[in-house]
Formats: C-alpha cells, sequence, structure tokens
C-alpha cells in the first residue's frame, strides 16, 4: 500500500473527531440572542382605549374576568363581518348560559363612518351582548398592532365615500386575564364554535 493511501485513511477519522470536539465545544459556548428565543405564547393583544356603542369609554381592563371574542370589522361590510357576526351569534346562542362568560365584541376597522349611533343600530341585528367599539385613528392603530390585526382601505375613485376596507377576518378569544388563547375563522361553523368555546368556560 503505498505511503500516501495510508495516510489519507489515518487522516478521515482525525479530521473527523476535530469536528466533533469543535462542534462540542461551539454548543457550550454558543448563547442565542433573547430575540432568538420563543415562549410559546403567540403575542395578541394588549392595552387600549376605545369608545363603545353607548359612548362610554372602555379599555382592555373593564373587560378583565370574563372571556372576549374579538372581531375585527366594520358596519359596511358586504359579506365577511355579517357572516362572522352571525356565526358569533349562533355559537353564543348554542351555549345558553354558559355564554355570559363570554363578551362578544365588533372592533371597526372604519371609525371614519362608524360612530357610536351607526355602531349602537348594527349590534342590535346580532348577539343582545355585542359590543360595538369605536375610536379614532390613532387609537385604532394601537389596537389593530396589538392584536396584530391587518387593515386598509379600498379607494373608490368614482364615489370616495363609497370605499371598502380589506381586514383581518379572524375572531380572537381572549382569556379572563387578557391574555390570548385562541383564533377562529370566520367561516367557522356555529355549531364547531361552540362546542370549542364551551371547552373553555365549562
Amino acid at each position: 500500500m503505498r505511503m500516501t493511501e495510508i495516510l489519507k485513511r489515518r487522516a478521515i477519522p482525525l479530521l473527523l473527531l476535530l469536528a466533533a470536539f469543535a462542534l462540542g465545544i461551539f454548543s457550550l459556548t454558543y448563547k442565542p440572542d433573547r430575540a432568538q428565543l420563543s415562549s410559546g405564547v403567540a403575542l395578541v393583544g394588549g392595552p387600549f382605549t376605545m369608545t363603545n356603542h353607548k359612548g362610554a369609554r372602555v379599555t382592555e381592563k373593564d373587560f378583565l374576568g370574563s372571556y372576549m371574542l374579538v372581531f375585527f370589522g366594520y358596519t359596511f361590510c358586504p359579506d365577511v363581518c355579517p357572516t362572522g357576526l352571525q356565526i358569533m351569534t349562533a355559537a353564543l346562542e348554542k351555549l345558553g348560559t354558559k355564554a355570559t362568560r363570554i363578551t362578544p365584541i365588533l372592533v371597526t376597522v372604519d371609525p371614519a363612518r362608524d360612530t357610536v349611533d351607526v355602531l349602537s343600530s348594527y349590534v342590535e341585528n346580532f348577539h343582545p351582548r355585542l359590543v360595538g367599539l369605536t375610536g379614532s385613528e390613532e387609537e385604532l392603530k394601537t389596537i389593530t398592532q396589538a392584536y396584530k390585526a391587518y387593515y386598509k382601505k379600498i379607494e373608490n375613485t368614482k364615489r370616495p365615500d363609497d370605499y371598502l376596507m380589506d381586514h383581518v377576518s379572524l375572531m380572537y378569544l381572549m382569556g379572563p386575564d387578557g391574555k390570548f388563547v385562541k383564533h377562529f375563522s370566520y367561516t367557522t361553523d356555529f355549531e364547531k364554535l361552540a362546542a370549542e368555546l364551551d371547552e373553555f368556560v365549562k
């Protein structure tokens, strides 16, 4: 056997050993940044100040102690919002008395048109305990950022006042402590939604 081949065969195990040693040193000394660490808890929800459909100023603290089922939408919404709120209403009605532990909330993403009076009339079409929230553009920005909720105005060049709003179509379930629990699609079957909500409010 040639000397070069012998040296090659001996060098391979040595290189593998050195690589394993280097990996071990790296694993012992590597410390990831705090930004890379994750607690596994979704960072959804937080402080906000809005005006409810009765004209009263409210914050997230006013809802502590009960679950919140939060939906972002607007009263001029042609389909997504009525569908989502109807499903929410049907699910809460199916829960019966257990639904008293859940406060359904509609946060308008169109505060320019959704005044207190408009919201007050609109929420009457759904669950009797549905709370409508409106506010200034700055207040809306604060709550949507807290909930990671997307919204965008879709301009209508022919009829500027007849615009639409593109927005997130999820229902956010928040716990009695104000922390995020789970989210649901606006197309979730109301019986399935009721069953899942029942698991939390038992």
